[in-house]
């Protein structure tokens, strides 16, 4: 169900994993944080799958509502690649994302090396946190998914 559980700030952090995370919670909090706008949020099979299939799920909650999730896919031996990184607007500015991403990095394994790629609106967020930009990333635009 969920494991490490611990308590910072009034803000409840676990490693959770679906089902017990449903997939309208995580499309509840993407909305909130503005993340759903670079998601597809409307293909409910593939929303259902990058819950089951990530590797670490790190959450955050206030009185049992999800205010921040960080979902990530590793090898636990080199790298990890952080996929997604949400903190509901309404609680942001707290170190809420900043604990999310150390929770993730330490489960997957600190040997291995985070990445993610920036939204827009949050390329500044990054730095101010200690991460190191990176000039040479390269992608391969996914094809919407018919019929989910």
């Amino acid at each position: 169900m969920v494991g490490g559980a611990s308590t910072v700030g009034g803000v409840v952090y676990a490693i959770e994993a679906f089902p017990r995370l449903s997939v309208e919670e995580f499309l509840d909090v993407l909305r909130r944080s503005t993340l759903a706008e670079r998601r597809p949020v409307d293909e409910p099979e593939t929303m259902r799958g990058m819950l089951e299939q990530a590797d670490v799920i790190v959450t955050a909650r206030v009185d049992g509502l999800l205010v921040g999730i960080s979902r990530a896919i590793t090898d636990s031996h080199f790298c990890t690649y952080l996929s997604d990184l949400a903190v509901d607007a309404a609680y942001q500015r707290r170190g809420i994302g900043k604990e999310l991403i150390r929770r993730t990095h330490e489960a997957a394994g600190r040997k291995t090396q985070l990445i993610l790629l920036a939204a827009p609106k949050a390329r500044g967020y990054y730095p101010h946190i200690g991460m190191t930009a990176h000039d040479s990333c390269w992608t391969i635009p996914r094809e919407p998914q018919s019929g989910d």
